[in-house]
């Protein structure tokens, strides 16, 4: 009898922790939509911008941008000296690595919420978002009226034509 309960158990467990899953339902899902789940090898990374305290976007390898989110805003990230990023496994993936930062009075470390590796379209548009770069295509301004400058207008009539 136990084996048989054992069996069982495991069976329950199994499909509890199928139905338990936090995933999106297949009609949010597009071809192109990503989940926010990419990882990053650690010693791909050359570079990063701080958009704001709880926004970041890593350049690593060839070319490749990535936004990360981290759990909590990071006071003093903005005003960062240095950077680094950990993880026990030598990537940098959500939930588990965090990002150190040090500016003098202010560091910390927080846990990265999720990461997401970006097309170009989106990486410029996160830079314009957080003002760290200007629209290539600026509006023209409004003409200001000018006084003074009024027209005079002629009558067809009186050039003889």
């Amino acid at each position: 009898m136990p084996i048989k309960q054992i069996v069982i158990t495991l069976f329950a467990s199994g499909l509890l922790a199928c139905a338990a899953r936090d995933e999106a339902p297949d009609s949010t899902r597009a071809g192109d939509e990503r989940t926010g789940s990419d990882c990053i090898f650690s010693s791909s990374i050359r570079g990063y911008t701080v958009l704001d305290e709880s926004n970041l976007i890593v350049e690593a390898g060839a070319r490749r941008h990535y936004h990360l989110v981290l759990q909590r805003r990071a006071y003093g990230l903005k005003s960062s000296w240095t950077l680094g990023f950990e993880s026990p496994t030598g990537r940098i993936c959500p939930g588990f690595s965090e990002v150190h930062y040090n500016g003098g009075m202010d560091s910390g470390s927080i846990r990265i919420h999720s990461i997401r590796e970006l097309s170009k379209e989106e990486h410029d548009y996160l830079l314009i978002q957080y003002g760290k770069k200007k629209p290539e295509i600026e509006q023209t301004p409004v003409p200001n009226e000018v006084q003074g400058a009024e027209v005079e207008e002629l009558d067809p009539a009186a050039s003889g034509d």
